[in-house]
């Protein structure tokens, strides 16, 4: 009886100890983390390019079109509004027919809408280019987190979501110095023309690389395939026991407190984020006082920092499961440095303080791992939708109310102050609903499928 025992224990260890390693291999070293995350991460990096040139390219443009900080805050933000329109439809299309053609087009389409700013002759054209940029831009990154939640386990989400957003640094931190050296050599509408042709040449190699699940893909493994299945089956099942039971009505989807508090932070972020971002090159130039050349490569180094910053987030997200301070740590940081630096005149140290802001700005692993594990399968598309559409309305207020604010005051001071409150309050909102035990805890398989206490 003893000697069974034994065995039984030994089997299971065993077991153990083979499934681990099965585990271990797919999340490390998986095809979807050679071939998916990096297509995926070059086509929003594109994306992002079109979307934060403006920012860039704005103290030119505003030579000949006459623009005040106000009307550039407007031009940054209007593409906001734009934005709203196509969130939750392209979700639910994602959702329904195929996210993989629903960001083809969409990707097409933006950079004809792209390509129409660097051609516009007046303010309200090019008012109107950034809003219908804003209209095709909006539904890709809805319909890429659809497509994510069939690709990863939540296990691996915040790592997943962080490295296929590592796109949004690092476009900062190639257009920058990029973005300068062509200004330096080209007019600034050509410089808008030429950025708006890759994501046009880029949709083509989307369509060969990217399928709507991992059943569909030519170039993933079986065995990666079946422990993507077994996995978000055993995270569904884990998700039903712990978050009750959410309607799948659509209409209670906009009474959830739980998704309302997701959009209330991701509106407060997106204020925060690209009031920053938006606002950087203009800051770092008027600091700096430098060519455009010397602003775009200094630029670059607190999206240098944020990079690193992102992958750290969500490294440490999946690592030690998702948890009150996943986010509002690093945003806390974010929004002290981004008040306090303004209090000194050394040009240095206000650029230092920047690049700590940088440093936690970016929690998007942490925070598009949330809405997977606290919302239903049932309500997740549409829920997204909702969060990316009203929430980055923010993106409108942020770079609008600071450019409102240097307009009337003469400084950046009260505008960086607005934007900190908006990080700190936005960590306050997302501690608030991250559970105090994650899914993201790493329960173990059996080959029969069953999950196992650790």
């Amino acid at each position: 009886m003893i000697f069974c025992s034994i065995i039984k224990i030994k089997c299971t260890t065993d077991l153990r100890i083979r499934n681990n390693a099965m585990t271990t291999q797919h999340e490390g070293i998986g095809r979807r983390w050679l071939f998916f995350i990096p297509v995926a991460s070059i086509m929003y990096m594109l994306a992002f390019l079109d979307r934060t040139n403006l920012s860039f390219i704005l103290p030119y443009i505003g030579q000949d079109l006459h623009l005040t900080n106000s009307t550039k805050g407007m031009a940054s933000g209007i593409f906001f509004l734009g934005y709203l329109l196509l969130q939750v439809p392209a979700a639910l299309m994602a959702e329904r027919w195929s996210a993989k053609k629903t960001i083809f087009i969409l990707m097409i389409l933006w950079g004809l809408a792209a390509i129409w700013t660097g051609l516009v002759q007046s303010t309200t054209e090019l008012m109107a280019a950034r809003f219908v940029l804003g209209v095709f831009e909006g539904g890709v990154q809805p319909a890429t987190l659809v497509l994510l939640i069939k690709w990863f386990p939540q296990r691996e989400k915040a790592r997943a979501n962080g490295f296929w957003l590592l796109c949004i640094p690092i476009s900062a931190i190639l257009a920058a110095p990029l973005t300068g050296f062509l200004l330096e050599h080209f007019s600034w509408r050509t410089v808008l023309i030429l950025e708006g042709f890759p994501p046009i040449i880029w949709a083509v190699v989307w369509y060969i690389m990217v399928a709507d699940t991992p059943e569909k893909a030519w170039w993933m493994k079986p065995a990666e395939r079946q422990y993507i299945v077994t996995q978000l089956a055993l995270d569904e099942e884990k998700k039903q026991s712990t978050t009750g039971q959410d309607s799948a009505r659509y209409r209670d989807v906009f009474r959830n407190p739980k998704v309302l508090t997701l959009i209330f932070a991701w509106f407060l972020y997106c204020a925060g984020f690209y009031g920053f971002t938006m606002w950087l090159p203009q800051v770092i130039a008027n600091i700096s006082q430098a060519t455009p050349g010397i602003v775009g490569v200094l630029t670059a180094i607190p999206y240098l920092i944020g990079l690193v910053g992102m992958a750290v987030i969500a490294v440490r997200t999946d690592k030690h499961g998702l948890n009150k301070t996943s986010a509002a740590l690093p945003l806390t940081i974010a929004a002290i440095a981004l008040l306090i630096g303004q209090f000194f005149p050394s040009a240095v140290i206000q650029f230092i303080f920047l690049c700590i802001v940088a440093a936690g700005l970016y929690i998007h692993g942490a925070f598009f791992a949330l809405p997977p594990l606290i919302l239903r399968t049932d309500i997740l598309a549409l829920s997204l939708g909702l969060i990316g559409g009203i929430g980055n309305l923010g993106g409108f207020v942020g770079p609008y109310v600071v450019g409102w604010l240097i307009d009337l005051t003469g400084t950046p001071l009260a505008g960086f102050a607005i934007m900190a409150a908006a990080l700190f309050v936005c960590g306050l909102a997302l501690a608030s609903v991250t559970p105090k035990a994650s899914a993201s805890d790493k329960p173990e398989v059996n080959v029969s499928g069953a999950v196992e206490a650790e």
